[in-house]
């Protein structure tokens, strides 16, 4: 998967300060960054393990026993040292090579086509009202996740799988900064590291407090489109033409949910065990970075519309736990691990511009 999404990297970025094309191109190679990444740890992650469990399970019946959580699956309480130390091998193997593969992959399709310079930073913290940080959140969430789920496979003492796939996300991520903190174009963004360690740290706290995920990170995405011509042109240059780039890149269509079981909080309630209370965010109104203008190479405007305004939006929408619901198929468990990190749209009620709204279907 990785491969499919690094050619959405290749726009040119122009070093200048007062150059609000510049910082566009930036906030969009993060936004691509993040979304490959997360793809391929999340196929590749979940896939393996799920794969590897359903093995164990058919040849080795009866010797498992369920984890507190249902939402994680099984754990092997009968390995032996030398299985435990085969499959450690195994798993550190595969980040090992998945991961440099995906550097490799991104310093050739983007960092090296732009100019190096010593150590330093740069501030992104206002740029598309704090969504590109909220996706910065998520893919660690999303990836910490899956690499815990990898490191539960090994067989490994539970605190260990924890913290080693917890703290996976955020040294992915670190290495991305480091290249960037030595990129003319870039620099070091203490607003993605802050943001890295909220989405790892919400995993972490949840797994040592109760050995599940209670509160899901999960993200959702309308391809937006509008009546004006002007904006739809502007919306292809910044995010792209195709579906695949606005959905990696539109800030304006993206949302992203903190999705609570209530069961898990309330175990002898009849609220069904598969139905979940959402909590969204996401903004509107956003061509550009900090403001709605754009700039060519020489400074010349050529996009100024500062009378849309950009403002955020709150959700509240029911959800579904789809690792809750009971299924004996195998494929069908995959997917909904897979797709356990994607909101699935259903009404909600949206606060914004100081009023509240109800819609039909919820992204």
């Amino acid at each position: 998967m990785l491969p499919v999404f690094l050619h959405f990297m290749n726009q040119t970025a122009v070093h200048n300060s007062s150059s609000l094309q510049f910082i566009q191109s930036k906030t969009e190679a993060h936004s691509c960054t993040l979304k490959t990444l997360l793809s391929f740890f999340i196929s590749l992650s979940i896939g393996y393990t799920s794969a590897a469990q359903d093995l164990i399970i058919k040849f080795t019946p009866g010797i498992f026993k369920e984890n507190h959580s249902d939402t994680i699956g099984l754990t092997n309480p009968l390995l032996t040292n030398k299985q435990i130390n085969r499959r450690v091998k195994i798993i550190a193997a595969t980040n090992i090579i998945g991961y440099g593969a995906a550097m490799g992959g991104l310093y050739a399709a983007w960092y090296k086509n732009y100019p190096q310079s010593s150590f330093h930073t740069f501030n992104d913290m206002p740029e598309w009202k704090g969504m590109d940080k909220i996706g910065h959140a998520y893919g660690v969430y999303a990836e910490s996740l899956a690499s815990m789920e990898l490191w539960r496979w090994t067989g490994i003492e539970r605190k260990k799988r924890i913290w080693y796939g917890g703290l996976s996300g955020p040294v992915y991520h670190t290495v991305i900064e480091v290249l960037d903190a030595y990129s003319a174009e870039w620099g070091w963004s203490w607003g993605d590291i802050g943001a890295n360690f909220v989405g790892s740290g919400m995993l972490i706290a949840q797994e040592l407090a109760w050995d599940e995920q209670r509160i899901q990170f999960k993200f959702s995405f309308h391809r937006k489109s509008y009546n004006d011509p002007t904006l739809n042109q502007r919306s292809d240059k910044i995010f792209g033409k195709s579906t695949a780039e606005r959905f990696l890149k539109d800030y304006n269509g993206q949302t992203y949910w903190l999705s609570t079981n209530v069961r898990s909080f309330f175990p002898k309630s009849k609220w069904p065990r598969w139905l979940n209370i959402a909590v969204g965010t996401g903004a509107e109104g956003m061509f550009g970075a900090n403001e709605n203008i754009g700039m060519d190479d020489a400074g010349n405007i050529t996009f100024n519309r500062t009378d849309i305004k950009r403002y955020r939006q709150w959700y509240l929408s029911p959800d579904i736990d789809l690792t809750k619901i009971k299924t004996n198929k195998k494929g069908l468990k995959l997917a909904f691990r897979l797709l356990n990190i994607i909101k699935i749209p259903m009404p909600a009620l949206e606060y914004s511009n100081g009023s509240f709204k109800v819609k039909a279907i919820g992204f």
